[in-house]
């Protein structure tokens, strides 16, 4: 099992960094869809299944994301947001 996720890690740093930016970017819409289906006039078990859907495929984004980007690209983007400030 840790062998598998290993190969995936390595795989992942393998994809470039706007990719990464990319699948971050995924993330936010789930975010947002996680909490905003609670306005819904649907019952509490579908609220429930569907913030737990949602909830589980934004931070599947935001990992997945930040493991593309890796140390060097988080390095990358701090330099480039404190620059623009």
């Amino acid at each position: 099992m840790k062998e598998n996720l290993i190969k995936i890690k390595k795989m992942l740093q393998g994809l470039s960094f706007r990719t990464g930016v990319i699948v971050l970017l995924c993330a936010i819409p789930c975010y947002i869809l996680s909490f905003a289906q609670m306005a819904l006039p649907i019952s509490t078990y579908t609220k429930g299944v569907l913030w737990f859907v949602l909830f589980g495929l934004a931070k599947t984004f935001q990992y997945g994301g930040l493991t593309i980007i890796g140390v060097e690209g988080i390095k990358r983007l701090k330099r480039r947001l404190s620059i623009s400030k």
